[in-house]
């Protein structure tokens, strides 16, 4: 039996080194199991025939029998194309070339009969199909063709004449050198019959070359299940070995802190979800695990809040707690916050940042170590070498998608006994998302806003309208109010159209000449950020111009305009994000996304979604919808890779729930894999981890 996975693809015959160099740089391929599940992204039904007076330039593709007629030949040099008119008895059409023209009128015959495939367009009145497949009538048995795959190719690939027809063959010709057992299977009989789940082989062979619908929905049926057990297998096999090998810190108090704290500094009352997680995150410290837990809350929600006093209950329990942000903006602002709500309370609260050096970073660094510093509040500098606690017990990670593995891992080496950890995210993931990116966290959610504040408004301005927007900015700023203005490039872009900064920033200025202006960017020294930003909470500035780096955690409540320049330029959940910077007072707030008259058709939904809701859940389903899992924010960063070959995480929630119960179910009846019947699941899981990231560390 050949080993697919270690048999270079130069080998299949139709390919040899220089197309293996092709498919190895353009599509990964190297080996024949990487060409076996390469998938068709479509399928074309080879079945039917159809007749010239039924057609028109608007159908995807067409099949017909006939006859040509004659050849003809037009133009000059390049411009020369052959022109084969072609009759079923019901009409005319033209089927056309450009290239190769002496060998078409070598291979194809006037008045033999021939099956012609391929796309129909309207040319000067005519229909005609360029390029199209023939074959002869008596070599095909339509009956026999079923649905023909179409394989997604490369420019590079086609230059090396390996368009979707010649993968196709490659196909055929792999399958040709395997036997009909040449796959293993790779799940348990008892699983392929307690499901009713097609044979791998069976499976494969009819992804590729379906023999009809139903065959092609069981076969993708069987793939995806395959695909979504073993990676929630992975997850949930992961969790357990986690938490039978790390034994968590036992909180088992709400002490003086706390209580002192709930009683004389909270600054209003708690809404029912915040003090349902508070209660969620009690009992995971107090239960002799390690919490590893998810925070998810849409902008305004009160994470921060939450977030101190599951720390205070760290100190209560004679811990010292560590609160990490992606930047020292968003870090600063965190110690600002809590300083601020800690006040009068003793309780010493430190900020780490690459920006505090000398002797108070000295200072800072020995009083860790001594146990002096309860709260430590900072930067990717927390997890430096440097850096020791004496009794670090709770680790708070804000925007965790901003943060690698390998970065989130280093605060478990600062601590003998692993802390407890709480991630937390205002860029709300969908629930089947969370299952698998997020698989190994238990999740809480706030889901609810705190009393007074109103929803923000959000409106679409074409940018040909600018005058009554600045009318109503205006206006805002006169009321007292403070506006932003977001711009997605700091310098003048030659490829994009797109209005920068820095012209932007001199265009408002004259705009508005009677009104102060800030300025502020991601090529800014934090110093100067900083001072902008403080200039602008304290109304020193009535409006800032930025880019998205004002996107997280900025809180400067009297400001009640957004304004984003070139909306289409923003992904859905980068436009929630920076709409989540107006709406924390109790003033009405607005949000104004203007853009060109030219949008794309997924451009004009995700503006739509912007306008018609403020939920973070329902915007993030809808991202998830339009652009797949591998290109939200954070799936790249949080080191998962989402190398799914025929599932979809967005459209595949049902089922994906499906199979982590049946993953459930079959850990806790073997959960050492001991159980003969289950010898083939153990075996590819083991494989698949091979190339998997460790996600017993990634919280």
């Amino acid at each position: 039996m050949i080993d697919l996975s270690t048999r270079d693809i130069k080998f299949l015959q139709g390919v040899g080194p220089q197309r293996a160099a092709v498919l190895n740089k353009e599509l990964g391929i190297c080996s024949f199991k990487n060409l076996l599940y390469y998938f068709p992204y479509k399928y074309v039904d080879r079945s039917r025939l159809y007749l010239i007076r039924e057609i028109d330039g608007n159908m995807p593709y067409i099949q017909l029998r006939g006859r040509i007629l004659s050849f003809e030949t037009f133009g000059e040099g390049r411009q020369r194309r052959l022109v084969g008119h072609f009759t079923d008895g019901t009409g005319v059409i033209d089927l056309v070339w450009f290239q190769g023209l002496k060998y078409i009128e070598g291979k194809y015959k006037a008045n033999e009969e021939y099956i012609v495939f391929g796309k129909p367009t309207v040319f000067s009145g005519r229909i005609n199909v360029a390029h199209p497949d023939i074959d002869p009538a008596a070599d095909l048995k339509l009956s026999e063709m079923g649905l023909e795959p179409y394989y997604n190719t490369t420019e590079k690939m086609k230059r090396h004449s390996l368009n979707s027809h010649a993968v196709q063959k490659l196909m055929k010709n792999l399958f040709a050198l395997l036997k009909e057992d040449a796959f293993d299977e790779t799940l348990s009989p008892s699983l392929v019959a307690a499901y009713h789940l097609m044979p791998l082989t069976d499976a494969l062979h009819n992804i590729h070359f379906p023999r009809n619908p139903e065959f092609l929905r069981k076969a993708r049926y069987r793939l995806k299940f395959e695909e979504l057990f073993y990676v929630q297998l992975n997850i949930l096999r992961y969790t357990k070995e986690r938490r039978n090998k790390f034994r968590g810190l036992v909180f088992g108090r709400v002490g003086e802190i706390f209580n002192t704290f709930y009683s004389k500094n909270l600054p209003f009352e708690l809404t029912g979800a915040q003090k349902r997680v508070i209660k969620e995150m009690r009992q995971d410290m107090r239960s002799g695990r390690q919490m590893n837990r998810l925070l998810q809350g849409d902008v305004g929600s009160g994470k921060t809040l939450v977030a101190l006093m599951t720390m205070l209950i760290a100190l209560d329990n004679g811990y010292q707690a560590c609160m990490m942000a992606p930047t020292e903006i968003l870090a600063t602002q965190h110690y600002e916050t809590i300083t601020r709500f800690l006040a009068g309370m003793d309780v010493r609260v430190e900020l780490l940042t690459g920006s505090i050096k000398g002797k108070r970073r000295e200072t800072v660094l020995r009083d860790l170590l001594t146990g002096d510093v309860h709260i430590l509040i900072g930067t990717h500098a927390v997890i430096e070498d440097t850096v020791g606690f004496s009794s670090l017990g709770l680790v708070v990670i804000d925007e965790q998608h901003r943060f690698g593995v390998a970065q989130r891992a280093k605060l478990w080496a600062k601590n003998v006994s692993p802390p407890h950890v709480l991630v937390m995210t205002a860029t709300p993931i969908p629930r089947t998302l969370a299952m698998t990116l997020y698989g190994d966290l238990d999740v809480s959610v706030i889901d609810e806003l705190p009393p007074g504040r109103k929803p923000i408004q959000t409106v679409h301005q074409f940018d040909n309208r600018r005058a009554s927007m600045y009318a109503f900015m205006r206006k805002q700023i006169q009321e007292g109010r403070q506006v932003y203005v977001v711009y997605p490039l700091i310098q003048e872009s030659e490829k994009m159209d797109i209005k920068n900064l820095e012209d932007g920033y001199l265009h408002i200025c004259e705009a508005f000449p009677e009104y102060k202006v800030s300025k502020v960017h991601g090529k800014m020294k934090p110093v100067e950020k900083d001072e902008e930003m403080q200039r602008f909470l304290r109304n020193e500035t009535q409006i800032m111009v930025a880019t998205t780096v004002i996107e997280v955690g900025v809180n400067v409540p009297n400001a009640s305009v957004m304004v984003i320049e070139n909306a289409e330029r923003f992904g859905l959940s980068q436009l929630h994000q920076l709409r989540g910077r107006v709406g924390r007072g109790a003033d009405q707030s607005y949000c104004i996304l203007v853009t060109g008259y030219k949008l794309t058709e997924d451009t004009r939904k995700r503006i739509e979604i912007m306008v018609q809701t403020n939920d973070g859940f329902e915007i993030a389903e809808a991202d998830l919808k339009l652009r797949g899992p591998g290109d939200l924010e954070g799936t790249q960063q949080s080191g998962v890779a989402f190398d799914l070959k025929v599932a979809d995480i967005a459209k595949d929630g049902q089922l994906l729930q499906y199979v982590r119960d049946i993953a459930e179910r079959l850990l806790d009846s073997d959960p050492n894999g001991e159980r003969p019947e289950n010898a083939i699941v153990w075996r590819q899981l083991r494989e698949l981890r091979k190339k998997n990231v460790n996600w017993s560390v990634i919280s």
